[in-house]
């Protein structure tokens, strides 16, 4: 919408790879190299969940966290847009380890950084364990520094998986409508858990207190505002969200002397 490809209709001729240019031979499709990749990635698995299982055992949060990040790296295919519902929906509702309130400040750091959103998993990871606490009072920070670990090694091995594992796959599918039709579909389900996540920053931002309490108009003014800058008046980002955190902070000292 915004015509950022414009300029790319010029031509400068053919790329060294392109749409066009066959996959070279190290890049094409062998059950050897599928089986290789998928025993390696189930060891890389596997070494560590042993050795969890092994020390603290099943219902330790640090096995739980393995386990559960694992389940949550198969949705992350639609991007961490779409994962993240399931991640609130685990480590929030089903097992503590953080507050609603909590988890919307991790998503709001991860928003603000340039890397992906999905790494907001291993603030969910220090907080956890921070908070559970397993080494004892003294070493929280070491508590929560190997929880982040773990949850970021288990979210991002099985990703490795698929990209070096089916990577060349993909490329054998191209243009057989048998593998590109349900693509489509499961594109517009994507769509519709990205919506889901849209509402759950709208209600725990807007309704902090539930619907029951008062809305937050000091954050509504403030999205309201965002929004107008970004669309209307195309302003950077980074100059946005700097203006949004001043606005909030002198809202939330001016509103209580009010």
């Amino acid at each position: 919408a915004g015509g950022g490809h414009g300029a790319a209709q010029a031509s400068y001729g053919a790329a060294v790879i392109d749409d066009d240019t066959a996959p070279p031979p190290h890049a094409q499709f062998r059950w050897s190299w599928l089986a290789l990749v998928a025993g390696c990635g189930a060891l890389l698995w596997l070494a560590p969940m042993a050795l969890l299982l092994a020390t603290v055992g099943w219902q330790h949060t640090y096995t739980q966290m393995a386990w559960f990040f694992t389940k949550a790296a198969m949705l992350t295919f639609g991007g961490a847009y779409a994962v993240l519902p399931y991640v609130y929906q685990g480590a929030v509702a089903n097992y503590g380890w953080l507050s609603a309130t909590q988890m919307m400040d991790g998503l709001a750091l991860g928003e603000t950084t340039p890397g992906p959103l999905i790494m907001v998993v291993a603030f969910v990871g220090f907080v956890g364990g921070y908070g559970q606490a397993p080494f004892g009072a003294a070493l929280l920070p070491l508590a929560g520094a190997v929880a982040a670990v773990l949850v970021t090694w288990f979210t991002f091995l099985p990703s490795f998986v698929f990209i070096l594992a089916g990577g060349p796959l993909v490329e054998a599918t191209r243009d057989d409508i048998s593998f590109t039709a349900p693509l489509t579909g499961i594109t517009a389900a994507v769509v519709g858990v990205i919506l889901n996540l849209a509402l759950f920053f709208a209600y725990h931002v807007l309704w902090p207190a539930g619907f029951g309490g008062a809305p937050d108009w000091g954050a509504a003014l403030i999205g309201v505002g965002a929004a107008v800058a970004l669309l209307r008046y195309r302003q950077k980002v980074p100059r946005v969200i700097a203006a949004c955190a001043v606005a909030g902070l002198l809202f939330k000292l001016l509103v209580p002397a009010l």
